[in-house]
C-alpha cells in the first residue's frame, strides 16, 4: 500500500492507497451525465500512456508519432504530456487545493483541459489534475514527477479467483454504465474474430453484444461461437470466451479448454454470469399469498441494448490491429 507525497515539500496528498489494475474502461461517454469514480476509494492505477497538454492532432502529428503514442487510428487529441500518471478517486487526494484558472471544463465541472489543477498546500507546486464534468470519470491524476511515494503499510495480497469469487469482490453496480465495458469488450471480440463471423450464445452474451456483432462482422457459415467462461462458471464449447480480468493484477483468467480469451471488466462479467436478479430467487415454492415483494424485479429497457460506440472506438484506436484493412473499415464504420 502506498501513500504519495508532493516532491517538492514532502507534504502528504493522499490517503493510504492500495494498487489495483489499470480499468479497461477508460472511454468517457455519457455527455450531460455525471459519472461516478473510475477508482474505488482506497485503491490507485497507473496509466502507462500519456495524457494532459499539450494536444496536437492527428494530421498534425501523423500515423508514425502516434502510433509512438499508442494511438493507432484517429481518436481525438493525442497528448505530449507525461506518461505513468497516478490515478485515485478524488475522495482519497490530501494536502491540495483548486487552482482556479485551470478549472476550465465543458459544463458541469473540470474535465482537465487546461493541465495540473492541483497544487500541493505546503508548497503550492501543481501536482495533479482533477476530472469530474459530465462524460467524464471522476478521477485525479497525479503528475509522476510531482509526487514521491511515502512509506505507506504492506501491500494487501493478491486474492486468487475463488476468493475473489467469496469475497464478492467482482460484484459492483454498473448501472447505466454497463455500456461502457461492454462496448470495450465488443472491440475486443472483434479483434479476436479476425474479421470472420461470430455467433454469441443465447442468453446474456447475446443480449449484452448480439446485435453489435451481427451488424460489423458478416454473417454465413462456419461462425466462430461466443460464450462466457470463467472462474465458478466453468468453459462451455465455444471458439471465443468472455474471461474477467483480475481487479488486482490485471490478468486475464485463462481457459483450459483450448478457447480463445477475450477480457472484459470483472463487474460485467460477474453481471452476466451470476445475474443478481436469477441467483435470488428461492430454489423452490415461492411467496405466500397475500405477500407482496419487496425486492423489485429486474428492470426492462425500452429499447435494444447497445454498447458504447465512444468505448468500442476508443478501444480500437489503441489496438495495432486497427491499422489493417478489414478492421480500419470496421472502425470507421463504427458501431
Amino acid at each position: 500500500m502506498a501513500v504519495f507525497g508532493c516532491a517538492g515539500c514532502g507534504a502528504v496528498l493522499t490517503a493510504v492507497v492500495s494498487e489495483v489494475a489499470l480499468p479497461i474502461h477508460l472511454a468517457d461517454t455519457h455527455w450531460e451525465t455525471l459519472h461516478p469514480p473510475l477508482l474505488e476509494a482506497g485503491s490507485y492505477a497507473v496509466d502507462p500512456a500519456p495524457y494532459g497538454p499539450p494536444w496536437r492532432q492527428w494530421d498534425e502529428a501523423g500515423a508514425r508519432e502516434a502510433a509512438e503514442r499508442g494511438r493507432f487510428a484517429p481518436f481525438g487529441a493525442l497528448s505530449n504530456g507525461p506518461s505513468d500518471t497516478i490515478l485515485l478517486a478524488p475522495g482519497d487526494m490530501r494536502g491540495t487545493r483548486l487552482i482556479l484558472e485551470r478549472a476550465g471544463g465543458y459544463c458541469m465541472g473540470i474535465d482537465g483541459r487546461d493541465g495540473p489543477n492541483l497544487a500541493c498546500l505546503g508548497c503550492d507546486l501543481p501536482v495533479g489534475t482533477r476530472m469530474d464534468d459530465c462524460g467524464c470519470w471522476q478521477v485525479v491524476r497525479l503528475v509522476p514527477q510531482a509526487v514521491v511515494r511515502l512509506p505507506g503499510p504492506p501491500e494487501r495480497p493478491i486474492m486468487d479467483w475463488a476468493e475473489l469469487l467469496a469475497a464478492g469482490a467482482l460484484w459492483h453496480r454498473l448501472s447505466e454504465y454497463r455500456d461502457i465495458p461492454a462496448g470495450v469488450a465488443l472491440a475486443q471480440v472483434v479483434v479476436a474474430s479476425g474479421g470472420a463471423p461470430v455467433e454469441a450464445a443465447p442468453g446474456p452474451v447475446a443480449e449484452l453484444l448480439g446485435r453489435a456483432l451481427g451488424a460489423l462482422l458478416p454473417a454465413g457459415e462456419g461462425a466462430k461461437r461466443l460464450d462466457l467462461a470463467g472462474p465458478g462458471f466453468g468453459e462451455p464449447a465455444a471458439d471465443l470466451v468472455l474471461v474477467p480480468v483480475h481487479p488486482q493484477t490485471g490478468d486475464m483468467w485463462q481457459p483450459r479448454a483450448g478457447a480463445v480469451p477475450v477480457p472484459m471488466d470483472a463487474a460485467l462479467w460477474a453481471e452476466l454470469a451470476f445475474p443478481p436478479h436469477r441467483t435470488r430467487l428461492p430454489v423452490v415454492g415461492g411467496l405466500p399469498a397475500g405477500v407482496e415483494r419487496d425486492d423489485p424485479l429486474p428492470p426492462h429497457s425500452w429499447y435494444p441494448f447497445q454498447p458504447s460506440k465512444e468505448a468500442f472506438r476508443y478501444t480500437l484506436a489503441r489496438t495495432p490491429a486497427v491499422r489493417e484493412p478489414w478492421l480500419r473499415a470496421i472502425y470507421d464504420r463504427g458501431c
